[in-house]
């Protein structure tokens, strides 16, 4: 892709960076609405159709950022493991490359966000549903209390089995279990 790729006037750019400048934009987007930088997300689309890995100092002048921003870029596509620091460089200079194949790189996003929300949620719920039910024992309680707190604790109860639940989940997504034969 040519420096000037997503700017106004791409006039210099050709027909099949043309035709690609909307799924750029469209998997940008999409990576936006689960709460990727949208820019982020052009990189990445960039990236996808690279056909080869890219420097730090490429992706800068393709996507017209500033260096700390786009470090920052891919390193939170690193962390998602949409993008992968190569082994070999180029000219002393770290290579990148996107994940090409949208079912791994779906299963790296979600499998990460959703094991980041389950380890939260379980860790907030094994710290607070003991003293809920301490609190709904201990004499001192006012029978009001008592029974918000049971209330309470149903309502958590629910979310223990919801947590459980999406846990399975997400075993079975980084096992590829929902996948069968449409992986590459």
């Amino acid at each position: 892709m040519k420096q000037a790729a997503f700017g106004e006037g791409n006039a210099d750019l050709s027909p099949r960076e043309q035709l690609l400048r909307p799924i750029i934009d469209a998997i940008a987007q999409t990576m936006d609405l689960y709460g990727s930088n949208y820019s982020f997300g052009q990189l990445y689309g960039i990236m996808f159709f690279e056909d080869k890995p890219m420097t730090l100092e490429e992706m800068k002048n393709t996507m017209n950022m500033s260096k700390s921003n786009m470090s920052y870029g891919v390193r939170s596509l690193m962390a998602s493991r949409m993008v992968t620091k190569l082994p070999e460089k180029r000219e002393r200079k770290d290579l990148y490359a996107a994940e090409t194949d949208f079912f791994q790189a779906f299963k790296n996003f979600f499998t990460m966000k959703l094991q980041r929300e389950i380890d939260v949620m379980q860790e907030a719920l094994a710290a607070v549903m003991p003293e809920l039910a301490a609190l709904t024992q201990a004499p001192g309680t006012p029978e009001e209390e008592r029974s918000s707190c049971l209330r309470d604790l149903d309502k958590l109860e629910h979310a223990v089995q919801y947590y459980e639940w999406l846990q399975r989940f997400v075993d079975g997504l980084e096992e590829g279990e929902y996948f069968g034969n449409l992986q590459k």
